[in-house]
């Protein structure tokens, strides 16, 4: 199964939602680094289920357990690895569905992959539960990022029809920050308010809905990636596909930059009031041929809607190979996108972690 990304740092996702615990191993994480637990904590709080009425009613600690890699607070050199233990489960809501697929879920391919042997109660290792453990590996990956003086934020763009103000030309980590400790992650707060009465008009409905998150990182130097397919899109875009729900992804202008005309996607270069080359615009997004051109890295992640609503949908019953009406029980979110803003930073602090510690 492939859950592992990353060259010359490794992160391997493993578990089911319902299963004793989930966790990840961190291979070659440089030694002599401090983990800030309760950082990492704090890290971990912003994707936790169960802290309000906008998403799923699952509450989990999310606490990870480091088993080895760490001693004293400092990485070792080995191997690092931690788990989370699963403990409000509700496996009971799931006993009918192994046979009768979600639709918008993995289950029917998950059953013709496997010859039916999957564990799916709760999405199994398809779930968004298993991000969890990928923000442990992100939230290690932004401590040390920020020791080299480089950021990665990320905020709430959109929900349905509502649009938050996008990230000026050069987001700082204090924007970063104040967007991180809100409990909605957006700019603005008039903003927000109308992405949460989008949230709530869908869960009244008993329907979904989903959005786009826009992710940045700052302080990475000209001249890192490759071109081709060792660019810094091709290998961000591989690693945040990999997260569940998202299904598109676009830097700078993106599909924005294909109703334009060169004149108007081309960022002009300039000189800087310290001597350095640098763009007036970044449509962009900071990379050109694959390579970090020394603009803020922008991008933006489609998360689509959750799946399992409680409105009646038409399955069928794989053995009986028949039609079915299903009505999906169970605690789910009327909308992912929100919580998935700390997921899109991990997968993206890993993938620049590792293109530093590759090099130019």
């Amino acid at each position: 199964m492939s859950s592992e990304f990353g060259e010359k740092i490794k992160v391997s996702i493993f578990g089911q939602s319902h299963g004793t615990a989930i966790g990840v191993v961190i291979d070659g994480l440089p030694a002599g680094e401090r983990i800030d637990e309760a950082e990492l904590q704090a890290f971990m709080d912003r994707r936790r289920p169960g802290k309000n009425r906008l998403s799923t009613a699952r509450n989990e600690g999310d606490v990870p357990r480091f088993i080895s890699g760490v001693e004293n607070g400092l990485t070792c050199g080995a191997p690092l690895c931690a788990v989370i233990e699963n403990k409000d489960m509700r496996s009971r809501d799931y006993e009918k569905l192994k046979f009768v697929p979600r639709p918008g879920h993995a289950d029917f391919t998950a059953y013709v992959k496997w010859g039916g042997m999957a564990d799916m109660r709760g999405g199994g290792h398809f779930s968004g539960r298993l991000t969890a453990p990928l923000c442990i590996a992100g939230g290690i990956a932004k401590q040390i990022l920020s020791r080299r003086g480089v950021f990665v934020g990320a905020h709430l763009w959109s929900i349905g029809g509502e649009e938050d103000e996008r990230f000026p030309l050069y987001p700082d980590e204090a924007l970063f920050r104040a967007v991180a400790e809100k409990d909605f992650p957006v700019i603005s707060d008039e903003a927000g308010e109308r992405m949460k009465a989008e949230i709530e008009r869908a869960a009244e409905s008993l329907d979904s809905v989903g959005g786009v998150i826009e992710c940045a990182v700052t302080g990475l130097e000209a001249g890192f990636g490759e071109p081709m397919f060792g660019g810094v899109e091709s290998r961000i875009a591989a690693a945040v596909f990999g997260v569940p729900a998202v299904k598109g992804v676009e830097f700078g202008a993106g599909f924005r930059a294909a109703k334009m005309r060169g004149s108007e996607n081309n960022d002009p270069f300039i000189i800087d009031e310290s001597g350095n080359v640098t763009c007036e615009k970044n449509d962009a997004g900071g990379i050109l041929g694959g390579i970090t051109n020394g603009m803020p890295v922008v991008f933006r992640a489609a998360i689509k809607p959750t799946p399992s609503i409680a409105r009646p949908q038409r399955s069928v019953d794989l053995r009986a190979k028949t039609s079915e009406i299903l009505e999906i029980k169970g605690r789910h979110d009327p909308c992912i996108a929100h919580r998935a803003v700390p997921v899109i930073e991990a997968a993206a602090a890993v993938v620049i972690l590792n293109l530093l510690s590759e090099g130019k």
